[in-house]
């Protein structure tokens, strides 16, 4: 069976969480690739930069041309995850959500309503920060969904 490989979309994703990724993925035996249009540092190693074009969603569709059915890819970007979902390629965020076929559609239509009463001035476009308690979602979460897929491609 193919052992999985862990997808980062680097751009956004916080520092912890890389660091995280990395250290486990390295003491599993598990290929990282970082995908985004500009280098991003890593206190940890190995991992693969993978440096796309500036187009708009080069990464995501590096990463979902690349990517397999054994593969994790971590994303905050819910229109991408919709892909992958559809794709059958397991995808969480950096706060601990696992995107599935169950709850993606819900997510994408808040992120939709979201963006409706920002782009009309209702409600300001809020930058959350990154706290440890979503870094502690994140690892419960990547822990969890990273077990299951080491599971499922042993056997």
């Amino acid at each position: 069976m193919e052992t999985p490989k862990i997808w980062i979309d680097a751009d956004s994703c916080p520092v912890q969480v890389r660091n995280h990724t990395v250290k486990t993925a390295a003491r599993l035996g598990i290929q990282v690739f970082f995908v985004a249009n500009k280098p991003i540092p890593c206190a940890e190693s190995p991992f693969e930069m993978i440096i796309c074009p500036q187009q708009k969603d080069a990464a995501d569709s590096y990463i979902l041309e690349h990517a397999g059915a054994a593969d994790l890819v971590i994303t905050r970007d819910i229109v991408f995850a919709d892909r992958l979902v559809e794709k059958g390629i397991a995808a969480i965020n950096d706060r601990g959500t696992t995107f599935t076929s169950e709850n993606i559609k819900e997510l994408l239509s808040d992120r939709d309503f979201d963006l409706a009463l920002s782009q009309a001035g209702v409600v300001k476009s809020l930058r959350y920060g990154y706290e440890k308690k979503d870094f502690e979602k994140f690892a419960n979460c990547f822990d969890r969904v990273l077990h299951r897929l080491l599971t499922r491609h042993q056997g």
